[in-house]
């Protein structure tokens, strides 16, 4: 007759993942090429001096900001509900601004993507895969200097 089958109790050996290195460790700011991202609220009228604040910064560690890209949240669709939270929790950014910034990416030759807003280490992975470049926070690169 069949035996009723038993579970392995045993808890499963699980190799702890490596530390994901943080990309701003490994990306230089000096003499890189660089696209510069923006997400901000339609809450946030100040953006455009956020943005060249940033570009300013970034100057000043001797990378090269080739394309300015702004992300708004809650301008066109979402609601004023919905300003503060990010269109994707994966990529912080709507699908089709991903696409535009990885088309810039391209177009320009960009070593880098900066983003203006900070990454989570998830979001960090995700838009290097998808932009194939490191893509890393502005708060990252000030850190790392």
């Amino acid at each position: 007759m069949h035996q009723p089958r038993r579970r392995d109790r045993r808890l499963a050996r699980r190799v702890p993942p490596e530390r994901v290195r943080r990309q701003s460790s490994q990306l230089t700011a000096a003499g890189a090429d660089v696209v510069l991202v923006g997400y901000f609220s339609a809450k946030q009228k100040d953006f455009e001096a956020l943005m060249t604040s940033a570009a300013a910064e970034l100057a000043a560690r001797g990378a090269r900001v080739i394309v300015h890209i702004v992300q708004r949240r809650g301008v066109s669709d979402g609601g004023v509900q919905k300003m503060g939270l990010p269109y994707s929790s994966r990529t912080l950014l709507s699908y089709g601004k991903v696409r535009e910034v990885a088309q810039a990416c391209d177009q320009a030759k960009a070593d880098a993507v900066i983003f203006v807003a900070s990454l989570t280490e998830r979001q960090q992975r995700v838009l290097t895969a998808m932009l194939g470049r490191p893509a890393v926070s502005l708060s990252d690169i000030l850190a790392a200097d």
